[in-house]
């Protein structure tokens, strides 16, 4: 059967508009300027003979001839997607990629991988530790990323939002600040880091006191090489198992999201 050419890059740039009913955001999403998206959609318009968007006092509008197609497209994309997975052959059902910041597999998933290899010891890792990493680009199954949220990803919290303010024993009360749990405002901050590691590191060797999550200093303030600043308080970042949903859908992901979440 012949198939009829589809302007795929015209599809996918009509869907991310769509998403945002915005050129502009929909640039950003795709890394191309607001001009570029405003040609593939004329282009697209041109090839199928139809008006997808309108502009109203209110911003963008898709036209009905704009929504009689876009759920049908994005299970096409969805089952792209899915047909990607399956030709993956080095995401065999006993590999696993993971991207996971360093200091929450050492002090949280290493142990549980662990039991987990100890009922599936046929299977084998591969960890890298920047856990924003591209899922296509690193061929990941799933990432663990400190958010407030799953976002546009498929997603289970693993451990409740919960910070502490710590610090070494006899350390002073200057401040170790980094972008997700900034010092109060006013305190003197002697320390500015980039992620939780830095700050767990910097802690331990007595720069000051910090804010961190608890599933990262529980054991050092069990042993006494921290200890608490404070009551322990909720907060909306929390560890979260994320993944696009073609990756989720997998056997050997199922598995393990079982198991870490038992």
């Amino acid at each position: 059967m012949k198939r009829t050419h589809l302007p795929l890059n015209a599809l996918r740039v009509y869907d991310a508009a769509a998403r945002h009913l915005s050129f502009t955001r929909a640039a950003d999403e795709l890394a191309v300027t607001p001009a570029a998206v405003g040609q593939q959609i004329r282009a697209l318009e041109d090839v199928l003979g139809v008006v997808l968007f309108r502009r109203t006092s209110k911003g963008l509008e898709l036209t009905d001839e704009g929504m009689a197609g876009l759920d049908a497209l994005r299970d096409g994309f969805l089952k792209f997607e899915e047909s990607v997975q399956a030709m993956q052959a080095g995401q065999a059902s006993s590999k696993y990629s993971i991207a996971v910041p360093r200091e929450f597999y050492a002090q949280w998933l290493a142990p549980k991988l662990a039991a987990f290899r100890n009922e599936n010891p046929d299977i084998t890792v591969l960890l890298t530790s920047d856990e924003n990493a591209d899922f296509t680009e690193s061929n990941l199954d799933i990432a663990i990323r400190l958010v407030d949220g799953a976002g546009d990803l498929e997603g289970v919290q693993l451990i409740e939002g919960c910070k502490v303010c710590v610090k070494a024993p006899g350390a002073p009360d200057d401040w170790i600040s980094w972008p997700t749990y900034e010092a109060p405002q006013g305190e003197r901050v002697v320390l500015s880091v980039g992620n939780a590691g830095q700050v767990l590191s910097s802690a331990l060797a007595g720069i000051g006191r910090a804010y961190l999550p608890m599933p990262l200093v529980e054991e050092a303030i069990a042993n006494g090489k921290l200890e608490l600043v404070g009551e322990p308080s909720e907060c909306r970042q929390a560890y979260w198992l994320l993944a696009p949903r073609p990756q989720w859908r997998q056997k050997k992901v199922k598995a393990l999201v079982e198991f870490l979440t038992r």
